[in-house]
Protein backbone atom coordinates (compact mmCIF):
# COMPACT_ATOMS: atom_id res chain seq x y z
CA UNK A 1 0.00 0.00 0.00
CA UNK A 2 1.13 3.42 -0.55
CA UNK A 3 -0.09 6.78 -0.42
CA UNK A 4 -0.03 9.87 -3.08
CA UNK A 5 0.18 13.18 -1.69
CA UNK A 6 -0.88 16.57 -3.04
CA UNK A 7 1.50 20.04 -1.51
CA UNK A 8 -2.07 21.20 -0.11
CA UNK A 9 -2.48 17.79 1.80
CA UNK A 10 -5.06 16.40 -0.15
CA UNK A 11 -4.31 12.69 -0.30
CA UNK A 12 -5.14 9.57 -2.46
CA UNK A 13 -4.50 6.15 -1.83
CA UNK A 14 -3.40 3.18 -4.02
CA UNK A 15 -2.80 -0.27 -3.25
CA UNK A 16 -0.76 -2.58 -4.99
CA UNK A 17 2.83 -4.58 -4.93
CA UNK A 18 5.53 -1.43 -4.15
CA UNK A 19 9.40 -0.68 -4.00
CA UNK A 20 10.90 2.29 -2.51
CA UNK A 21 11.80 5.41 -5.46
CA UNK A 22 10.03 8.35 -5.87
CA UNK A 23 8.01 8.97 -9.06
CA UNK A 24 6.57 12.67 -10.34
CA UNK A 25 2.72 12.49 -11.19
CA UNK A 26 2.00 15.79 -13.75
CA UNK A 27 -1.29 16.81 -13.66
CA UNK A 28 -2.89 17.53 -17.47
CA UNK A 29 -6.63 17.58 -17.93
CA UNK A 30 -9.06 14.17 -18.40
CA UNK A 31 -8.19 11.75 -16.36
CA UNK A 32 -10.91 9.67 -14.49
CA UNK A 33 -10.04 11.32 -10.84
CA UNK A 34 -12.52 14.65 -11.69
CA UNK A 35 -15.28 11.58 -10.97
CA UNK A 36 -13.72 11.88 -7.01
CA UNK A 37 -14.93 8.64 -5.85
CA UNK A 38 -15.14 6.63 -9.13
CA UNK A 39 -12.21 4.04 -9.38
CA UNK A 40 -8.69 4.74 -11.41
CA UNK A 41 -6.93 1.00 -12.77
CA UNK A 42 -3.59 2.69 -13.76
CA UNK A 43 -1.66 0.48 -16.71
CA UNK A 44 2.02 0.73 -15.34
CA UNK A 45 3.98 -2.30 -14.22
CA UNK A 46 7.71 -3.66 -14.62
CA UNK A 47 8.06 -6.81 -16.74
CA UNK A 48 10.74 -9.37 -15.36
CA UNK A 49 13.92 -7.64 -14.19
CA UNK A 50 13.15 -3.92 -16.16
CA UNK A 51 11.89 -0.81 -13.86
CA UNK A 52 9.39 1.22 -15.82
CA UNK A 53 8.31 4.41 -14.68
CA UNK A 54 4.40 4.41 -14.14
CA UNK A 55 2.94 6.22 -16.92
CA UNK A 56 2.02 9.59 -16.57
CA UNK A 57 -1.52 10.23 -15.27
CA UNK A 58 -3.77 13.26 -15.74
CA UNK A 59 -5.32 14.99 -12.88
CA UNK A 60 -7.64 18.42 -12.82
CA UNK A 61 -5.78 20.24 -10.76
CA UNK A 62 -1.94 21.95 -12.18
CA UNK A 63 -0.75 20.84 -8.61
CA UNK A 64 2.08 18.14 -8.76
CA UNK A 65 1.21 14.28 -6.68
CA UNK A 66 4.36 12.88 -5.28
CA UNK A 67 4.17 8.95 -6.03
CA UNK A 68 5.99 7.47 -3.11
CA UNK A 69 6.21 4.50 -4.79
CA UNK A 70 7.52 2.24 -8.03
CA UNK A 71 6.13 -0.92 -8.83
CA UNK A 72 7.72 -4.12 -8.53
CA UNK A 73 8.04 -7.28 -10.47
CA UNK A 74 5.25 -8.16 -12.46
CA UNK A 75 1.86 -7.40 -11.11
CA UNK A 76 -1.02 -9.53 -11.05
CA UNK A 77 -3.55 -7.32 -10.69
CA UNK A 78 -3.72 -3.09 -11.95
CA UNK A 79 -3.23 -0.60 -8.78
CA UNK A 80 -6.63 1.54 -8.22
CA UNK A 81 -6.64 4.88 -6.67
CA UNK A 82 -9.58 6.80 -4.67
CA UNK A 83 -9.79 10.07 -3.59
CA UNK A 84 -9.84 10.11 0.25
CA UNK A 85 -10.94 13.46 0.89
CA UNK A 86 -13.18 15.98 -0.99
CA UNK A 87 -11.09 19.09 0.55
CA UNK A 88 -10.29 21.62 -2.13
CA UNK A 89 -7.23 22.30 -3.12
CA UNK A 90 -5.26 25.71 -1.79
CA UNK A 91 -2.31 25.60 -4.49
CA UNK A 92 -4.84 25.64 -7.62
CA UNK A 93 -8.13 25.99 -9.15
CA UNK A 94 -9.91 23.29 -10.95
CA UNK A 95 -9.02 23.08 -15.27
CA UNK A 96 -11.14 25.57 -16.02
CA UNK A 97 -13.05 25.90 -12.88
CA UNK A 98 -15.74 24.22 -14.86
CA UNK A 99 -18.71 22.58 -13.24
CA UNK A 100 -19.06 18.86 -14.85
CA UNK A 101 -22.06 17.45 -15.76
CA UNK A 102 -22.97 14.32 -14.67
CA UNK A 103 -23.56 12.99 -18.47
CA UNK A 104 -26.60 10.74 -17.54
CA UNK A 105 -28.04 13.66 -16.07
CA UNK A 106 -27.37 15.89 -18.95
CA UNK A 107 -29.12 13.00 -21.59
CA UNK A 108 -31.72 11.98 -18.91
CA UNK A 109 -34.27 15.15 -19.70
CA UNK A 110 -34.22 13.84 -23.85
CA UNK A 111 -34.36 10.10 -22.69
CA UNK A 112 -37.07 10.44 -20.26
CA UNK A 113 -39.74 7.73 -21.90
CA UNK A 114 -37.09 6.26 -23.72
CA UNK A 115 -38.06 2.81 -23.35
CA UNK A 116 -41.34 3.70 -23.63
CA UNK A 117 -41.09 5.09 -26.98
CA UNK A 118 -39.20 1.82 -28.11
CA UNK A 119 -41.99 0.10 -26.81
CA UNK A 120 -44.51 1.48 -29.43
CA UNK A 121 -42.11 0.96 -32.08
CA UNK A 122 -42.77 -2.37 -31.71
CA UNK A 123 -46.13 -2.82 -32.45
CA UNK A 124 -46.86 -6.85 -32.03
CA UNK A 125 -50.33 -8.13 -32.11
CA UNK A 126 -48.66 -11.91 -30.78
CA UNK A 127 -48.16 -11.46 -27.00
CA UNK A 128 -45.55 -13.85 -27.05
CA UNK A 129 -43.75 -12.00 -29.36
CA UNK A 130 -44.60 -8.74 -27.49
CA UNK A 131 -42.61 -10.40 -24.60
CA UNK A 132 -39.82 -11.44 -26.16
CA UNK A 133 -39.51 -8.07 -28.16
CA UNK A 134 -39.80 -5.98 -25.10
CA UNK A 135 -37.78 -8.56 -22.77
CA UNK A 136 -34.34 -6.39 -22.68
CA UNK A 137 -36.11 -2.91 -22.85
CA UNK A 138 -36.39 -3.11 -19.02
CA UNK A 139 -34.90 -0.12 -18.41
CA UNK A 140 -32.61 -1.64 -15.82
CA UNK A 141 -29.17 -0.56 -17.88
CA UNK A 142 -27.59 3.21 -18.12
CA UNK A 143 -28.65 2.86 -21.74
CA UNK A 144 -24.61 4.66 -22.49
CA UNK A 145 -25.16 4.80 -26.27
CA UNK A 146 -28.74 6.51 -26.51
CA UNK A 147 -27.05 9.05 -23.75
CA UNK A 148 -24.22 9.69 -25.83
CA UNK A 149 -25.94 10.34 -29.30
CA UNK A 150 -28.31 12.78 -27.05
CA UNK A 151 -24.85 14.61 -25.55
CA UNK A 152 -23.64 14.54 -29.03
CA UNK A 153 -26.55 15.76 -30.89
CA UNK A 154 -26.59 18.95 -28.16
CA UNK A 155 -22.98 19.43 -28.86
CA UNK A 156 -23.15 19.07 -32.29
CA UNK A 157 -26.09 22.06 -32.04
CA UNK A 158 -24.32 24.01 -30.10
CA UNK A 159 -21.36 24.08 -31.95
CA UNK A 160 -22.99 25.14 -35.59
CA UNK A 161 -25.90 27.39 -34.22
CA UNK A 162 -25.58 28.24 -30.49
CA UNK A 163 -28.69 26.17 -30.07
CA UNK A 164 -28.67 22.91 -27.44
CA UNK A 165 -32.23 21.70 -28.16
CA UNK A 166 -32.51 17.89 -29.40
CA UNK A 167 -34.18 17.38 -32.74
CA UNK A 168 -37.00 15.44 -33.06
CA UNK A 169 -35.25 13.20 -35.70
CA UNK A 170 -32.24 13.61 -34.02
CA UNK A 171 -33.45 12.23 -30.83
CA UNK A 172 -35.58 9.26 -33.17
CA UNK A 173 -31.65 8.36 -33.81
CA UNK A 174 -30.98 7.61 -29.74
CA UNK A 175 -34.26 5.28 -29.74
CA UNK A 176 -33.35 3.65 -33.10
CA UNK A 177 -29.46 3.08 -31.69
CA UNK A 178 -30.87 1.42 -28.66
CA UNK A 179 -32.92 -0.94 -30.84
CA UNK A 180 -30.42 -1.80 -33.12
CA UNK A 181 -28.35 -2.67 -30.26
CA UNK A 182 -30.47 -4.55 -28.41
CA UNK A 183 -31.43 -6.77 -31.56
CA UNK A 184 -27.46 -7.84 -32.10
CA UNK A 185 -27.15 -8.92 -28.43
CA UNK A 186 -30.46 -11.17 -29.21
CA UNK A 187 -28.19 -12.54 -32.18
CA UNK A 188 -25.06 -12.59 -30.15
CA UNK A 189 -27.02 -14.77 -28.02
CA UNK A 190 -27.95 -16.74 -29.98
CA UNK A 191 -24.96 -17.50 -31.45
CA UNK A 192 -22.74 -17.87 -28.78
CA UNK A 193 -25.84 -20.06 -27.35
CA UNK A 194 -25.46 -17.48 -24.17
CA UNK A 195 -28.11 -18.20 -21.25
CA UNK A 196 -27.62 -14.63 -19.17
CA UNK A 197 -27.16 -11.29 -20.05
CA UNK A 198 -27.73 -8.37 -18.36
CA UNK A 199 -28.48 -10.70 -15.01
CA UNK A 200 -31.06 -12.44 -16.41
CA UNK A 201 -31.78 -15.29 -18.50
CA UNK A 202 -31.37 -14.63 -22.25
CA UNK A 203 -34.18 -14.31 -24.81
CA UNK A 204 -33.08 -17.43 -26.26
CA UNK A 205 -32.81 -19.68 -23.13
CA UNK A 206 -36.67 -18.10 -22.34
CA UNK A 207 -38.02 -18.96 -25.58
CA UNK A 208 -35.63 -21.08 -27.76
CA UNK A 209 -33.07 -20.29 -30.02
CA UNK A 210 -35.62 -20.21 -33.02
CA UNK A 211 -38.04 -17.59 -31.83
CA UNK A 212 -35.38 -15.42 -30.35
CA UNK A 213 -33.82 -15.46 -33.66
CA UNK A 214 -37.10 -13.90 -35.05
CA UNK A 215 -37.74 -11.96 -32.03
CA UNK A 216 -34.08 -10.14 -32.77
CA UNK A 217 -34.97 -10.01 -36.76
CA UNK A 218 -38.30 -8.18 -35.91
CA UNK A 219 -36.53 -5.30 -33.45
CA UNK A 220 -34.45 -4.84 -36.30
CA UNK A 221 -36.99 -4.43 -38.67
CA UNK A 222 -38.94 -1.79 -36.27
CA UNK A 223 -35.71 -0.10 -36.14
CA UNK A 224 -35.62 0.28 -39.68
CA UNK A 225 -38.79 1.57 -39.93
CA UNK A 226 -38.34 4.35 -37.65
CA UNK A 227 -34.74 4.83 -39.74
CA UNK A 228 -37.26 5.46 -42.59
CA UNK A 229 -39.85 8.02 -40.94
CA UNK A 230 -37.06 10.16 -40.54
CA UNK A 231 -36.67 10.40 -44.42
CA UNK A 232 -32.67 11.64 -44.86
CA UNK A 233 -31.47 9.77 -47.03
CA UNK A 234 -28.00 10.34 -46.11
CA UNK A 235 -28.69 9.01 -42.31
CA UNK A 236 -30.55 6.18 -43.85
CA UNK A 237 -27.04 4.76 -45.46
CA UNK A 238 -25.47 5.34 -42.71
CA UNK A 239 -27.15 3.22 -40.53
CA UNK A 240 -27.12 0.60 -43.31
CA UNK A 241 -23.20 0.36 -42.87
CA UNK A 242 -23.94 -0.16 -39.36
CA UNK A 243 -26.21 -3.20 -40.12
CA UNK A 244 -23.25 -4.22 -42.83
CA UNK A 245 -20.75 -4.15 -39.89
CA UNK A 246 -22.55 -6.04 -37.16
CA UNK A 247 -22.58 -8.71 -39.48
CA UNK A 248 -19.32 -8.76 -40.75
CA UNK A 249 -18.07 -8.22 -37.67
CA UNK A 250 -19.38 -11.84 -36.21
CA UNK A 251 -17.99 -13.17 -39.49
CA UNK A 252 -14.41 -12.12 -37.67
CA UNK A 253 -15.47 -13.44 -34.56
CA UNK A 254 -16.18 -16.82 -36.10
CA UNK A 255 -12.77 -16.98 -37.33
CA UNK A 256 -9.44 -16.50 -36.47
CA UNK A 257 -5.90 -15.84 -38.41
CA UNK A 258 -3.01 -17.87 -38.31
CA UNK A 259 -0.58 -15.61 -38.52
CA UNK A 260 0.20 -14.52 -35.39
CA UNK A 261 0.90 -10.74 -36.46
CA UNK A 262 -2.34 -10.47 -37.75
CA UNK A 263 -4.47 -11.39 -34.84
CA UNK A 264 -4.28 -8.31 -32.97
CA UNK A 265 -5.51 -6.48 -36.39
CA UNK A 266 -8.02 -9.02 -37.12
CA UNK A 267 -9.31 -8.30 -33.16
CA UNK A 268 -9.51 -4.65 -33.70
CA UNK A 269 -11.27 -4.77 -37.07
CA UNK A 270 -13.83 -6.92 -35.29
CA UNK A 271 -14.13 -5.04 -32.51
CA UNK A 272 -14.65 -1.70 -34.68
CA UNK A 273 -17.30 -3.21 -36.59
CA UNK A 274 -19.15 -4.93 -33.73
CA UNK A 275 -19.36 -2.66 -30.93
CA UNK A 276 -17.44 0.52 -32.44
CA UNK A 277 -19.56 1.19 -35.71
CA UNK A 278 -22.97 1.92 -34.29
CA UNK A 279 -21.32 4.19 -32.13
CA UNK A 280 -19.86 6.11 -34.10
CA UNK A 281 -22.30 6.01 -37.00
CA UNK A 282 -25.02 6.90 -34.77
CA UNK A 283 -23.33 10.14 -33.77
CA UNK A 284 -22.33 10.84 -37.28
CA UNK A 285 -25.93 10.37 -37.61
CA UNK A 286 -27.43 13.09 -35.31
CA UNK A 287 -24.36 15.52 -36.61
CA UNK A 288 -25.61 15.66 -40.00
CA UNK A 289 -28.76 15.85 -39.01
CA UNK A 290 -27.79 19.09 -36.77
CA UNK A 291 -24.71 20.64 -38.74
CA UNK A 292 -24.26 20.72 -42.35
CA UNK A 293 -20.52 20.42 -42.22
CA UNK A 294 -18.56 17.61 -42.90
CA UNK A 295 -15.84 18.10 -40.43
CA UNK A 296 -18.36 18.24 -37.77
CA UNK A 297 -19.39 14.72 -39.14
CA UNK A 298 -16.14 13.98 -39.16
CA UNK A 299 -15.37 14.72 -35.25
CA UNK A 300 -18.34 13.22 -34.54
CA UNK A 301 -17.86 9.65 -36.11
CA UNK A 302 -14.33 9.79 -34.71
CA UNK A 303 -15.21 10.21 -31.10
CA UNK A 304 -17.42 7.32 -31.66
CA UNK A 305 -15.03 5.35 -32.73
CA UNK A 306 -12.41 5.89 -30.39
CA UNK A 307 -15.29 5.53 -27.15
CA UNK A 308 -16.04 2.30 -29.01
CA UNK A 309 -13.56 0.69 -29.08
CA UNK A 310 -11.87 1.56 -25.74
CA UNK A 311 -15.68 0.43 -24.16
CA UNK A 312 -14.96 -2.99 -26.00
CA UNK A 313 -11.38 -3.06 -24.74
CA UNK A 314 -12.61 -2.39 -20.73
CA UNK A 315 -15.23 -4.72 -21.41
CA UNK A 316 -12.62 -7.46 -22.35
CA UNK A 317 -10.86 -6.10 -19.59
CA UNK A 318 -13.66 -6.91 -17.01
CA UNK A 319 -13.79 -10.67 -18.25
CA UNK A 320 -10.49 -11.34 -16.42
CA UNK A 321 -10.94 -8.72 -13.23
CA UNK A 322 -14.75 -8.77 -12.50
CA UNK A 323 -16.97 -11.24 -11.21
CA UNK A 324 -20.22 -12.59 -12.72
CA UNK A 325 -22.15 -10.77 -10.42
CA UNK A 326 -20.78 -7.66 -11.36
CA UNK A 327 -20.72 -8.24 -15.49
CA UNK A 328 -24.24 -10.02 -15.33
CA UNK A 329 -22.72 -12.80 -17.34
CA UNK A 330 -20.28 -15.86 -16.66
CA UNK A 331 -16.66 -14.04 -16.03
CA UNK A 332 -14.00 -15.75 -19.13
CA UNK A 333 -16.99 -15.68 -20.85
CA UNK A 334 -15.15 -15.08 -24.18
CA UNK A 335 -12.50 -17.82 -23.30
CA UNK A 336 -15.42 -20.32 -23.02
CA UNK A 337 -16.55 -19.20 -26.30
CA UNK A 338 -12.99 -19.60 -27.89
CA UNK A 339 -12.32 -16.21 -27.93
CA UNK A 340 -9.18 -14.65 -27.55
CA UNK A 341 -10.10 -10.91 -26.32
CA UNK A 342 -7.02 -8.24 -25.62
CA UNK A 343 -5.44 -9.45 -22.49
CA UNK A 344 -4.92 -12.08 -23.97
CA UNK A 345 -3.50 -11.41 -27.31
CA UNK A 346 -1.30 -9.25 -25.07
CA UNK A 347 -0.57 -11.69 -22.89
CA UNK A 348 0.55 -13.96 -25.90
CA UNK A 349 3.76 -11.78 -26.12
CA UNK A 350 4.74 -12.68 -22.68
CA UNK A 351 3.43 -15.98 -23.14
CA UNK A 352 3.73 -17.75 -26.45
CA UNK A 353 2.31 -21.16 -25.47
CA UNK A 354 -1.14 -19.05 -25.39
CA UNK A 355 -0.97 -18.99 -29.47
CA UNK A 356 -1.46 -22.72 -29.51
CA UNK A 357 -4.60 -22.49 -26.91
CA UNK A 358 -5.60 -19.67 -29.56
CA UNK A 359 -5.71 -21.42 -32.26
CA UNK A 360 -7.54 -24.56 -30.98
CA UNK A 361 -10.15 -22.04 -29.17
CA UNK A 362 -9.14 -23.39 -26.19
CA UNK A 363 -11.49 -26.43 -26.86
CA UNK A 364 -9.23 -29.17 -25.02
CA UNK A 365 -9.69 -29.83 -21.32
CA UNK A 366 -8.03 -27.26 -19.21
CA UNK A 367 -7.37 -24.79 -21.73
CA UNK A 368 -9.59 -22.33 -20.29
CA UNK A 369 -8.19 -22.29 -16.57
CA UNK A 370 -4.49 -22.49 -18.46
CA UNK A 371 -5.13 -19.48 -20.78
CA UNK A 372 -7.05 -17.68 -17.94
CA UNK A 373 -3.39 -18.13 -15.61
CA UNK A 374 -1.29 -16.95 -18.06
CA UNK A 375 -3.51 -13.83 -18.47
CA UNK A 376 -3.32 -13.50 -14.81
CA UNK A 377 0.17 -13.44 -14.58
CA UNK A 378 1.18 -11.43 -17.70
CA UNK A 379 0.80 -7.38 -17.94
CA UNK A 380 -2.04 -8.34 -20.53
CA UNK A 381 -4.96 -6.68 -18.76
CA UNK A 382 -2.71 -3.86 -18.18
CA UNK A 383 -1.61 -3.30 -21.28
CA UNK A 384 -5.35 -3.60 -22.88
CA UNK A 385 -6.45 -0.85 -20.11
CA UNK A 386 -3.41 1.35 -21.47
CA UNK A 387 -4.92 0.83 -24.90
CA UNK A 388 -8.24 2.06 -24.06
CA UNK A 389 -6.93 4.88 -22.43
CA UNK A 390 -5.40 5.72 -25.89
CA UNK A 391 -8.25 5.46 -27.40
CA UNK A 392 -10.29 7.85 -25.00
CA UNK A 393 -7.53 10.23 -25.45
CA UNK A 394 -7.96 10.13 -29.32
CA UNK A 395 -11.93 11.14 -28.41
CA UNK A 396 -11.31 14.06 -26.26
CA UNK A 397 -8.47 15.27 -29.00
CA UNK A 398 -11.50 14.89 -31.38
CA UNK A 399 -14.00 16.43 -29.46
CA UNK A 400 -11.95 19.09 -28.01
CA UNK A 401 -12.48 20.56 -31.47
CA UNK A 402 -16.27 22.19 -31.38
CA UNK A 403 -17.28 25.05 -29.73
CA UNK A 404 -17.23 24.44 -25.64
CA UNK A 405 -20.57 23.69 -24.21
CA UNK A 406 -21.87 21.03 -21.02
CA UNK A 407 -22.60 18.72 -23.64
CA UNK A 408 -18.93 18.36 -25.36
CA UNK A 409 -17.69 18.57 -21.60
CA UNK A 410 -19.92 15.70 -20.35
CA UNK A 411 -18.58 13.60 -23.14
CA UNK A 412 -15.18 14.01 -22.33
CA UNK A 413 -16.14 13.28 -18.87
CA UNK A 414 -18.00 10.02 -20.62
CA UNK A 415 -14.34 8.85 -21.71
CA UNK A 416 -13.80 8.36 -18.17
CA UNK A 417 -16.87 6.90 -16.96
CA UNK A 418 -15.98 4.34 -19.83
CA UNK A 419 -12.39 4.13 -18.26
CA UNK A 420 -13.48 3.06 -14.67
CA UNK A 421 -16.80 1.04 -15.37
CA UNK A 422 -16.63 -2.09 -13.47
CA UNK A 423 -20.42 -3.87 -15.05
Amino acid sequence: MAWLWQRCGCRVLAFGKMTLDVGLLEPRRGNVLLLGQRPLWIPAYCAGSRRIQLETLFFPTRSTFTFSKYCSSLWRTPIRLYYTTQRTCCCSKTHSEAKYKDPFLLGSTDLKNLYQDIKKELLVSTSELKDMCEYYFDGRGKAIRPVLVILMARACNAHFSNSREVLASQRSIAVITEMIHTASLVHDDVIDGSDSRRGKKTVNHMWGERKAVLAGDYILSAASVALARIGNTTVVSVFCQVIEDLVRGEFLQLGSKENENERFAHYLEKTFKKTASLIANSCKAVSILGCPDPKVHEIAYQYGKNIGIAFQLIDDVLDFTACADQLGKPAAADLRLGLANGPVLFACQQFPELNALIMRRFSSPGDVDRAWQYVQQSDGVQQAIYLAQRYCHEAIREISKLQPSPERDALIQLTDIVLTRDK
